[in-house]
């Protein structure tokens, strides 16, 4: 049965995060997303925390969290900075997902460990410059030529980029079929003909870098093929299903900021003679923040509960990441329309939030193809 309260070790974890979060990443959130560079230092410190290590068994030199515990930890960071939270929903739910779901034995204990501990950060590359929400259509190619494989393409859009030690790559192994002609390959940086290019200019989550990564006849060993050959794409189906449960918690983390620093903002400000938070208007456009806030967490919670169950949640996790990620943009709307022309200067984080919360409506499967899922269930349609 599903428990709505968290156990003591959650309850410290989340209160741990949240005082990282305000002391360590909040103070500097502005200026990594100015400068598009999360420190060293901080990733560091965060890494000590085990916060790059949480999905990770303890014999791997993870922090064992769990995928509420990962909800937990991304959506206190995302609170204060959501670029940095897309960084560890990255490396944690895609590259580590991946790796976790799909590797050998040999494979986990050789690339885990470093990841777990902050000593490199992961990135994985599934998006092409032609195939985005139709990832099964990507060309980047994988031939076998004796004991290496060799892998040419163009990825893009990939998180982590400029600074991972390791990639996950998505690669077609086979002409036979769109979606099961597909494999995964652990490829490490230092790979002669592996890429990138120069930081992407968004127009939010700035702090996390994001690159376009060229592969020019790079090769890796047999060893690195990470999964079952021709089925990548059946595990990387599997591994956005669990990562998009992060994202759902990233969402919540930005809303939770914007009402947070809403209310902060009307506490202080006066019109009409009284406080902003004494006009009936403003008070139900924070009552609807803080009941979406609500509902969105316990849909993405009631997800990770499941997944750390060992069940499927296809359906929850979609619906989790869609409800989430509009609220999210809603809530920062309205945290600007609260605190009106000081909510759209850069002095106040509200516009930053929001900048960063539209990209959880893209990133991971658009609400459009969430909508996709949760219709294919509800109507038993054939996902052919």
């Amino acid at each position: 049965m599903l428990d709505f309260e968290l156990t003591d070790d959650m309850i410290a974890l989340r209160d741990m995060a949240r005082r990282f979060a305000a002391d360590e990443i909040g103070p500097h959130a502005r200026k990594w997303d100015q400068t598009g560079e999360i420190s060293s230092d901080a990733i560091s410190k965060m890494a000590k925390l085990g916060f790059l290590g949480t999905l990770v068994p303890s014999d791997l030199d993870g922090a064992e969290l769990g995928y509420l515990g990962n909800a937990i930890v991304i959506e206190e960071v995302a609170r204060h900075c959501g670029g940095t939270a897309l960084m560890l929903a990255a490396h944690n739910g895609l590259c580590l997902g991946h790796i976790l779901h799909a590797a050998s034995e040999e494979q986990k204990r050789q690339f885990i460990p470093p990841l777990a501990r902050g000593e490199m950060l992961g990135a994985w590359c599934l998006t092409e410059p032609g195939s985005g929400s139709d990832a099964a259509a990507l060309k980047t190619r994988a031939v076998l030529k004796g004991d290496e494989w060799v892998l040419n393409g163009a990825k893009m859009f990939i998180t982590n980029g400029h600074t991972a030690g390791v990639f996950v790559v998505l690669a077609r192994t086979s002409d036979e079929s769109k979606s099961r002609g597909i494999s995964a390959f652990i490829v490490e940086r230092n790979r002669p003909g592996l890429s990138t290019g120069p930081k992407e200019d968004k127009m939010g989550m700035r702090a996390s870098d994001t690159v376009p990564v060229t592969l020019d006849e790079v090769r890796v060993p047999k060893a690195n093929l990470c999964g079952q050959l021709n089925n990548g794409f059946i595990d990387t189906l599997k591994v956005l299903e669990r990562g998009r449960i992060g994202i759902g918690a990233l969402s919540v983390g930005l809303a939770r900021g914007a009402l947070e620093e809403s209310l902060s903002y009307a506490k202080q400000r006066e019109q009409f003679g009284k406080p902003l938070t004494g006009h009936q208007t403003l008070q139900f456009m924070m009552a609807d923040m803080a009941m979406e806030i609500d509902a969105a967490r316990l849909l993405v919670r009631k997800a990770a509960w499941l997944q750390d169950r060992g069940e499927g949640t296809e359906v929850e996790s979609a619906t989790a990441k869609l409800f989430a990620s509009e609220m999210a943009t809603r809530a920062c709307l309205n945290g600007i329309q609260i605190c009106g022309g000081y909510g759209y200067m850069k002095e106040l984080p509200i516009e930053r939030l929001m900048r960063d919360a539209k990209l959880c409506e893209i990133g991971e499967g658009s609400s459009q193809v969430q909508r996709m899922i949760i219709a294919r269930s509800l109507l038993q349609l054939d996902k052919g």
